[in-house]
């Protein structure tokens, strides 16, 4: 299936509150281009997740507008998958079950939904664990299983919010390394939300940098670093030179701290 094109058009969101107004949005406005991997970075509360809600049709703006391969989108849009922080699989499902609730959902063919469920368990390496219960998984086996669910259907545009926030380390390198090859293979749109820059950069063609709330695109930075990208990269200049860059934007804004000056010799 073909990826799509994306548009966040001056879009602003603004909660009521006890207190009064709370505006989570402001004048949003950037295009995500068909196959592109986009990563939203920014502060706790800047609007990442609400805006990544906003694109798939489950949270209303309050104004502008937003399409997706020129649709504007003023409901739950169907045609897409998302990956969120917790894998949310079903406790009394196994793997291949839980990823094939989606075919249920979606009234697929079972037969070819099954074989498909069967190729993407066997490429996230769960293919031993198919029959596996989710309290018998690690939580990288768990999200890795979310992650095929998410892609049955083979959706031209991938929705991931801090998809690895809560994995440890050494898993969620192993799992950024999955998800490019994924992505490699089969091209999608992505906007894959993040607080890691490390994580941003790897993954990512551009990275969309936020102000805190209320949430604006403050930069766009264009990665351009050939892939596939190996965590090897991560210690070459050029990586280091994109981290440099952000933190300079994040610490202009406040978010970070100005780094100590070096002490004379």
């Amino acid at each position: 299936m073909s990826s799509v094109a994306v548009v966040f058009d001056r879009v602003m969101q603004v909660f009521g509150s006890d207190d009064g107004d709370v505006v989570a949005l402001e004048n949003v406005s950037f295009a995500i281009e068909p196959g592109e991997f986009v990563s939203l970075l920014g502060p706790s509360g800047c609007g990442k997740s609400t805006l990544l809600l906003a694109l798939a049709g489950l949270v209303r703006c309050s104004s502008g507008r937003i399409t997706i391969g020129g649709r504007i989108v003023d409901r739950p849009y169907t045609d897409l998958g998302i990956v969120f922080q917790e894998p949310h699989l079903l406790e009394w499902r196994t793997v291949l079950r839980n990823v094939m609730l989606q075919a249920e959902l979606r009234g697929l063919d079972r037969a070819r939904a099954e074989a498909h469920a069967d190729a993407l368990i066997d490429r996230v390496g769960l293919g031993q664990f198919k029959q596996r219960l989710p309290h018998e998984l690690s939580g990288g086996m768990r999200q890795r299983a979310a992650i095929c669910r998410a892609l049955l259907h083979d959706p031209p545009l991938l929705l991931m919010d801090e998809p690895f926030g809560a994995l440890d380390a050494l898993t969620r390198d192993d799992l950024n390394l999955e998800l490019q090859d994924i992505w490699l293979r089969s091209p999608k749109t992505v906007l894959f939300v993040t607080h890691s820059i490390g994580e941003a950069v790897l993954l990512s063609d551009r990275v969309a940098i936020m102000s805190p709330r209320p949430g604006r695109i403050a930069e766009i930075v264009s990665i351009d670093l050939p892939r596939p990208r190996g965590l090897a990269m991560r210690e070459t200049p050029s990586f280091g030179a994109y981290l440099r860059k952000i933190r300079e934007t994040f610490t202009a804004m406040g978010v970070l701290r100005a780094e100590p000056a070096s002490a004379s010799s």
